[in-house]
């Protein structure tokens, strides 16, 4: 186990004022951007209190996100929401934002699935709202909230720190938040591979490596929710499948859930069940009439956008009712041995205000439905399985729908591939062969997902559909990444195993120049982008260059060192 250098459990270290000189905030800008108290005042509305650490900012627009606080404290009756209440919403970092540089976020990144990759365009906001009655304020209540903003999608792990840090803020205030960050500025970086003890606020959170434990962590958080959740909805006409269908393409859903808490953990329940494929549509897990994409995700003059948000407000049930797929969430409560069963309904069933729980669709699905899993979850419910065990069983039965649906595709996409004999250390790398849909539907017929899935129905339906979404378009822009920059390491190789003195030799001046500032540039290349080749084949190709440039006059030789350290 590696040293971290924090308190041990039980020991709190409270200074009395935060250096930024002597803490770089690298660590702590690993994990989070930012922490924020934000309050609800009744003439200014919300308002950021105060923000740690020291050097963190927030944009006037991305302060102005309503999400930072419950919206039931926007009513002026708020009994519904006394108590502490945790949930999670996204929003879009400001223009003009500069990306983040930190190396080890950059690392972490590249080695994560993709599903756990850190946001480019959006912030994660982590909520602990606490509501309680307090007669000395003007309206009767104290309304604040504590929230963690990062670009990492770690739910579980932030509401674990958050369930550590909040209660002790709102009995300590602000000492307690300068703690905190000195607590997490001390972690180790989230680097894959690494099993780490996390100090914070007295206590130690043991996080198992951060590609495997934290994505288990993630998938637990979601499947465990999506089984209470989606019960509530057991699907007589569709199955479970008509939402992996939604959401793989790409369709416009609305959750309008009870509560903040219910409406973010549906929206990434959702988002999650088509893992390990990534959804890259946009999707709020939890939305309000205030938000400035509001008017562009509820106008009527165009079709709904590609995203997934979840509401509390009513007013949506009649802004939105021109969606396609609507989803209502009752309070998750069980009716006897069994949950309340509640059909798909028509959306043109859809009243103004209706209030039942259930589907609003009228989607058609392309894959017969799956009986088999409603069948074995209702078995476990009678037996009283675990909820773990429930867990696994709809986690097993998503993840292997998925991964029977993407398996043609990255069989016929590694075909695109030229081949590695045609990589020549004298020419540019070969192009990827372009995707021709055509030639994929051929390719369905004898190693589609009939291979692999139990389930009948119009497959090649659903993957048309499927490569006219954001979905498909994103995947595939991965793909060609990952495989443009393989070619770019194979050519490195190629090129490393030449013997470029002798080439010299044959050439003149000039061309050889022009080979010292190509291979110069393509070694920064690799290194800027990172590109899967080994570090003794860089070492052994810069042992090239300083070789040729030593044959050159001595006048070439300081211009291409000096360009060469600079």
């Amino acid at each position: 186990m590696s040293e971290l250098g924090m308190e041990e459990p039980g020991e709190l270290l409270v200074p009395s004022a935060v250096d930024t000189s002597g803490l770089p905030w690298d660590s702590f800008s690993a994990w989070l951007h930012c922490i924020c108290v934000v309050g609800f005042d009744l003439e200014l509305g919300q308002t950021v209190e105060a923000l740690y650490p020291p050097h963190a900012k927030l944009t006037d627009k991305e302060v102005r996100v309503p999400g930072f606080i419950h919206d039931r404290a926007l009513n002026k009756s708020s009994d519904g929401c006394l108590g502490d209440t945790q949930f999670c919403f996204r929003f879009r970092q400001s223009a003009g934002r500069k990306a983040s540089l930190h190396c080890a976020l950059d690392q972490m990144d590249r080695d994560s699935p993709v599903y756990l990759k850190k946001d480019p365009a959006c912030f994660y906001g982590y909520v602990y709202f606490r509501q309680v009655r307090d007669k000395s304020l003007k309206r009767g209540y104290f309304q604040k909230s504590l929230v963690l903003i990062s670009k990492l999608p770690y739910i579980n792990f932030f509401h674990t720190v958050l369930k550590q840090v909040a209660p002790e803020y709102f009995e300590r205030s602000d000492p307690c938040l300068e703690a905190a960050c000195s607590d997490i500025d001390r972690w180790e970086e989230p680097l894959p591979g690494k099993i780490l003890n996390l100090g914070i606020m007295g206590i130690v959170i043991k996080v198992g490596e951060i590609t495997v434990k934290v994505e288990i962590h993630f998938f637990f958080f979601f499947f465990i929710l999506l089984f209470f959740i989606f019960f509530f909805i057991p699907f007589k006409k569709f199955g479970f499948d008509l939402l992996w269908e939604l959401v793989l393409l790409g369709e416009p859903l609305v959750v309008m859930a009870p509560s903040p808490s219910q409406s973010s953990e549906t929206v990434l329940a959702l988002v999650g069940c088509i893992a390990p494929l990534k959804y890259c549509s946009d999707f709020r897990p939890y939305f309000t009439i205030h938000d400035s994409e509001f008017k562009e995700y509820t106008t009527r003059t165009q079709a709904p956008p590609s995203v997934i948000f979840g509401v509390t407000n009513p007013f949506f049930a009649k802004t939105l009712q021109h969606w396609p797929h609507i989803i209502r969430i009752g309070d998750l409560k069980l009716a006897g041995d069994l949950p309340k069963q509640v059909k798909v309904k028509k959306l043109k069933n859809l009243k103004t205000l209706d209030s039942k729980p259930g589907v609003y669709s009228s989607y058609k699905l392309y894959l017969n439905r799956d009986d088999e899993i409603i069948k074995q979850l209702q078995k476990g419910v009678q037996q009283k399985r675990p909820s773990e065990a429930q867990n696994a069983i709809l986690r097993r039965h998503f993840l292997e729908l998925t991964q029977s649906f993407i398996i043609p595709l990255e069989r016929y996409v590694a075909g695109l591939m030229p081949l590695q004999k045609s990589i020549s250390a004298w020419k540019s790398p070969p192009q990827l062969k372009p995707f021709i849909q055509e030639e994929f539907m051929k390719t369905l017929e004898k190693a589609g997902p009939q291979l692999t899935s139990r389930l009948k129905g119009d497959w090649i339906g659903l993957y048309k559909h499927f490569l006219r979404s954001p979905n498909f378009d994103g995947w595939f822009r991965v793909r060609r990444k990952e495989m443009t920059q393989k070619l770019e390491a194979l050519h490195l190789e190629a090129l490393c195993n030449e013997d470029l003195l002798i080439w010299v030799q044959k050439h003149s001046e000039v061309e050889v120049v022009d080979l010292v500032l190509k291979l110069k540039n393509k070694l920064v290349q690799a290194e800027r982008e990172h590109l899967p080749v080994k570090a003794d084949v860089l070492s052994k190709l810069r042992e090239h260059v300083d070789a040729i440039i030593q044959e050159l006059p001595e006048d070439l030789q300081g211009i291409l060192l000096k360009t060469t350290t600079s």
